[in-house]
């Protein structure tokens, strides 16, 4: 190793500040930055890295942690013995019979696979539930251990090679739409196999959508995984959009708008590294993609759609720490309404972690309070709303207190 490169955090013996010191340079964010969005001033965050000022305490620990998108709390502690994961909700009461579904492979089983055309409906019919339930890990937790165990058998008992793809097109769905439910769960390996096996089964298929939203799951898995895994989503990314891009003018609506979805997930990726002009750049394409699509036109499974492009805009903002744009793009997206309560609850909490950028804490709590009411699931699996809530219950302006305190109750985040 090259004696100038950037050692990692756990190297021996680095102090706490120095640890912050890293992760923040690997951020691409300046000292003023961090501290604006944890609440210190930059000349005390640069008390911290040089050592002049001791350990903070565990709530901002937690809140540079949060920052720095520290996927395991030893990252910053240097505990490599101490692991405490973040980012990750308690587990759903369904998770551990959709992982026993995943997991179960029999080799001879009498379960007569549903024809085709039965399972398509199915799943159809599951994802609109997704879209419409406020509790869609609940509605489609007790589908999927069916829906897994039916998909595994169609492949199982295809009699043809035109069968078997038609088969691994609907396991595909089936793990894709699996993987809306695993997200956020404590069990990161299950989504990885799933993630995994999802791409198998959408090359199987040999089906351009099919290949398109297990590139779009897949990456994300990547890209949630942390900033040494940007460059792996970037690849999965970019080499989905050139398989679709040469069928796009003649494409339908659901190819065009995952080969879009895939555009704002380079631009989303390209915003967490702090790059703002390519950020925007793949912002831009997408949009023109989404103009080409149908005003009403609604993706089944990434949303993707006129609607959600506003959404997608705060997003950006958000990343690259843009308060005050992520504000006026909220006002902006709030001219549009998105049909998916769990989307919609996603965008209410990046509009809450604008609003908390911008240091409108009020404005903030509400956001997350108009999340709770799309969908209370959304918003209790969400690391980034938790760890909002958090401060605010410990706000000095009682009714700001009062409110976050009451929405932590509903979460689950405090005793009622």
């Amino acid at each position: 190793m090259s004696s100038e490169a950037t050692p990692g955090p756990y190297t021996d013996p680095l102090r706490f500040g120095q640890r912050v010191q890293i992760l923040r340079e690997r951020r691409g964010m300046t000292q003023s930055q961090l501290g604006g969005l944890i609440g210190l001033s930059e000349h005390t965050v640069r008390k911290i890295e040089n050592g002049q000022q001791k350990t903070p305490g565990l709530d901002t620990v937690l809140r540079i942690a949060e920052a720095l998108r520290v996927a395991d709390l030893a990252e910053l502690t240097g505990r490599s013995d101490t692991h405490v994961d973040l980012f990750i909700g308690p587990g759903h009461p369904r998770l551990a019979a959709v992982k026993a579904a995943v997991d179960s492979f029999p080799l001879s089983t009498g379960v007569e696979p549903p024809p085709v055309a039965h399972l398509e409906a199915r799943l159809h019919a599951a994802w609109k539930a997704r879209h419409a339930s406020k509790n869609h890990r609940e509605a489609i937790g007790k589908l999927l251990p069916d829906l897994i165990r039916d998909a595994q058998a169609l492949v199982r008992h295809a009699d043809s090679a035109a069968d078997r793809r038609a088969a691994q097109a609907q396991l595909a769905q089936t793990y894709s739409l699996s993987q809306f439910f695993i997200a956020y769960q404590p069990d990161s390996s299950l989504l990885w196999r799933v993630a995994e096996r999802c791409m198998i089964a959408a090359q199987e298929s040999e089906d351009p959508h099919a290949i398109g939203v297990a590139s779009w799951l897949l990456a994300q898995a990547h890209r949630d995984s942390g900033p040494r895994h940007y460059d792996t989503a970037d690849a999965v990314n970019t080499e989905a959009v050139r398989f679709l891009e040469p069928l796009l003018p003649d494409a339908s609506d659901d190819v065009l708008a995952i080969a879009g979805a895939l555009e704002f997930e380079l631009g989303y990726t390209a915003a967490r590294r702090h790059e703002t002009g390519t950020a925007w750049r793949h912002w831009d394409k997408a949009n023109d993609m989404a103009a080409r699509l149908p005003a009403d036109y609604y993706h089944p499974v990434t949303s993707f759609s006129q609607a959600v492009m506003g959404a997608h805009a705060v997003t950006v903002a958000v990343e690259l720490h843009q308060g005050g744009e992520s504000v006026r793009q909220a006002a902006r997206a709030d001219q549009t309404t998105i049909q998916s309560r769990p989307r919609r609850a996603r965008h209410r909490i990046e509009e809450a972690r604008g609003y908390h950028l911008d240091n409108q804490p009020d404005v903030a709590v509400a956001s997350l309070e108009k999340a709770y009411e799309a969908a209370p699931e959304t918003i209790r699996y969400n690391g980034y709303a938790r760890a909002i809530l958090l401060e605010q219950v410990e706000s000095t302006q009682a009714p700001r207190r009062r409110r976050a305190s009451e929405l932590a109750v509903k979460v689950g985040l405090l005793a009622a």
